[in-house]
């Protein structure tokens, strides 16, 4: 079994930052890929950001300049620090992971979701 522990959401005016984490534990061999997405209301979940084992990182076109995705595969941590929020950025913002567990089979998981709230 593999769990994800996010933290870091709530309320923030429009122009203010807010730094989210996402905490891997379990039965984990290799962590490949660690990323975010959200979900606004009434939409469908999209992908943020993610980070690769190997160090790529990946953002969403809305975001680029203003997030930005880190790592510690030591830790198994992920953070995303959003910057300049607008009200759009409003969502439910999921951690997501994956890779190979100690049983040598593949994982994706997901975290139980933090919401963000931008608003005066």
């Amino acid at each position: 079994q593999v769990q994800l522990v996010e933290s870091g959401g709530g309320l923030v005016q429009p122009g203010g930052s807010l730094r989210l984490s996402c905490a891997a534990s379990g039965r984990i061999f290799r962590l490949n890929v660690m990323g975010w997405y959200r979900q606004p209301p009434g939409k469908q979940r999209e992908l943020v950001a993610d980070y690769t084992s190997v160090g790529t990182t990946n953002y969403a076109d809305s975001v680029k300049g203003r997030f930005t995705i880190s790592r510690d595969n030591v830790k198994r941590t992920a953070w995303l620090q959003m910057n300049s929020l607008k009200p759009e950025d409003t969502a439910v913002y999921y951690c997501n992971a994956k890779g190979t567990s100690t049983l040598i089979e593949n994982f994706e998981v997901w975290g139980q979701g933090t919401l963000v709230t931008v608003s005066s």
